[in-house]
């Protein structure tokens, strides 16, 4: 196999990190053959984005209609509606699954017959690019290879982590609150399994190395379906180690790291992404230097929207833009506002204060929500908000009529930032809170999953009153302007602006110099004047609006010192010079 220097190297070295008793150049071989071997004798420069990509969310079974594959009914749809404004769909886990929605998964390697076949994820990559899950802390209980632990048999006998329940676990980070160990019977007696986020979902022992060349191989299908971006779910807890907080840990960096290396050389097209929900700082550790995720969840970004917006002042979200790294050479952010998951609030531990979080929780118990806790060192404290996000931002019952602008405005302001955008479906219809969902499972997060008939969908975007067709249309029209502005390439220039709370504005230049955007938003319910001249405007002339392509002269209002112009409520303003 004919591997670069500098990548073999690459590899061995994450392999030692996590395998120091190893034959890392044997261990090293067996990946590439794991993954599906090295396609280039020298890797290919490949630039993965710009300012054309966008992400839509979506389950497999979200969109539904009798007598047709979900899968396939998404695909149709992707097809009819999507294709001018999004070039990638992630379909969240779309594998046979005991539970947790898709997450407790059965097998890697097969469609669940009740959402389709291969053929049909076929059929949606004709049109888009694919996004694809690695579960790969955890398996369901289901699952053969923990049958197979169950019987004592190979491979799955030595697959899964076990412990004493004697040992000390509280250094232990923990997501979830039920028992981290699961007493089970086997053939050789009863056995305690690590269960990071449920009972049903058994965490894998990593510390195997076949169980890393049974990942690889799974990677390498989804490279054959042609996955343009790998997700790697809850990755941050995938490495064992008692006595450490078993989250982050060095082993876990080591095999992005090593995933990244292998994608290099085997598929240099696909980019990684990671999943780690979790306070800022840890969570842009996943960028390493350059060479561990391509992409990080943005989860600090949907808190500070949305509180901005709540509270009609951008002091929480300014501060954190002008703070926050522009991500490495090769790298980027996945920009988002909600997920299947609800609105996570751990990673602005340290960028809101327990008062603020506490208003956030409220809010979304207001309006209909519910929210979730872990326990830390200090007690409990709020996890996630389990809430539609069209819903959390309603506005207050004698504005109704602005409780639309308001929700387009948290995307808007999304779309400008560096990175790339990410909608999740039921935000791109305007889905209110699933509160029979709820009642029905029990579980929290249903409240934004729900299963919706996509005829009931058409019907809906066909009817200019709903709010589905009036947020669908603005964030289409959006998406469909943004992917044409070089200044809006997801690692372009990005300099936050010194306005008035009631406002959030960014400077975006292209990198080649030649486009120039200033974002400029009203987070707020009143209208609000903006002096042009702290943005050292020249000339108004040859300045448009984008979003309604009116000319800045128009727009502007001369004063007594200076030109303004007057920001209506929730007004997005994307000013560019060309």
């Amino acid at each position: 196999m004919n591997v670069t220097p500098d990548l073999a190297g690459r590899v061995t070295t994450h392999l030692s990190t996590m395998y120091p008793d190893a034959d890392v150049d044997q261990l090293a071989t067996s990946c590439w053959d794991a993954i599906g071997g090295h396609t280039a004798s020298v890797p290919v420069a490949v630039d993965l984005w710009d300012e054309t990509d966008a992400v839509c969310i979506t389950y497999g079974n979200t969109l539904g209609r009798p007598g047709s594959a979900p899968i396939a009914t998404l695909a149709k749809f992707a097809a009819t509606h999507l294709q001018e404004s999004f070039s990638t769909i992630h379909v969240l886990p779309f594998f046979p699954s005991s539970s947790d929605f898709g997450f407790s998964i059965i097998d890697y390697e097969r469609v669940a017959p009740e959402l389709g076949t291969w053929d049909d994820i076929a059929l949606l990559t004709e049109t888009h690019d694919l996004m694809i899950d690695l579960v790969a802390n955890h398996t369901s209980v289901e699952s053969e290879w923990f049958q197979q632990f169950l019987s004592n048999e190979l491979p799955g006998r030595d697959y899964f982590v076990e412990a004493d329940p004697a040992a000390d676990f509280r250094s232990v980070v923990r997501p979830r609150k039920h028992p981290l160990l699961n007493a089970v019977e086997t053939p050789t007696g009863t056995k305690h399994v690590w269960c990071t986020f449920s009972h049903d979902q058994v965490d894998v022992d990593f510390a195997n190395p076949d169980v890393l060349l049974a990942f690889l191989r799974i990677i390498g299908h989804y490279l054959e379906a042609n996955a343009r971006f790998v997700r790697l779910d809850a990755i941050a807890y995938l490495w064992k180690e008692l006595g450490t907080s078993c989250v982050h840990l060095p082993q876990t960096h080591a095999f992005v790291k090593l995933v990244h290396a292998l994608l290099e050389g085997r598929s240099p097209q696909t980019a990684l992404v990671t999943e780690t929900n979790v306070p800022n700082q840890e969570n842009l550790s996943y960028f390493g230097s350059g060479d561990e995720a391509h992409l990080i969840y943005n989860f600090s970004l949907p808190p500070l929207i949305i509180q901005a917006l709540l509270k009609g002042t951008s002091t929480a979200l300014r501060q954190w833009t002008m703070n926050m790294p522009p991500a490495p050479d090769g790298c980027a952010y996945l920009n988002f506002l909600s997920t299947h998951d609800g609105l996570g609030v751990r990673p602005v531990e340290q960028l809101l204060t327990d008062e603020e979080i506490g208003e956030l929780v409220s809010a979304a118990h207001s309006r209909g929500g519910l929210h979730s806790e872990y326990d830390s060192p200090q007690g409990p404290r709020p996890y996630e908000l389990n809430v539609s996000l069209f819903d959390l931002l309603g506005t207050d019952g004698d504005q109704p009529d602005q409780h639309v602008s308001r929700f387009v405005a948290a995307h808007t302001i999304m779309l400008g930032l560096e990175g790339i955008p990410a909608i999740y479906m039921h935000c791109l219809l305007a889905t209110p809170n699933d509160t029979a969902a709820v009642d029905s499972t029990g579980i929290a997060r249903t409240i934004n999953r729900s299963e919706l008939l996509v005829d009931d969908v058409e019907q809906a975007l066909r009817t200019p009153t709903s709010d589905t067709a009036q947020v669908f249309e603005a964030l289409t029209h959006l998406l469909t302007i943004r992917r044409h502005q070089p200044a809006f390439h997801p690692n372009a220039t990005q300099v936050t602006l010194n306005l008035n709370d009631g406002l959030f504005g960014f400077w975006r230049q292209s990198q080649d110099r030649s486009q120039t955007i200033f974002a400029i938003h009203n987070v707020t319910d009143q209208s609000v004047s903006l002096d042009l001249a702290p943005l050292n405007f020249i000339k108004t002339h040859g300045w448009t609006d984008l979003i309604t392509q009116q000319e800045l002269a128009t727009m502007a209002k001369p004063t007594e010192s200076a030109q303004t112009i007057l920001v209506a409520p929730y007004q997005s303003i994307w000013l560019t010079n060309r």
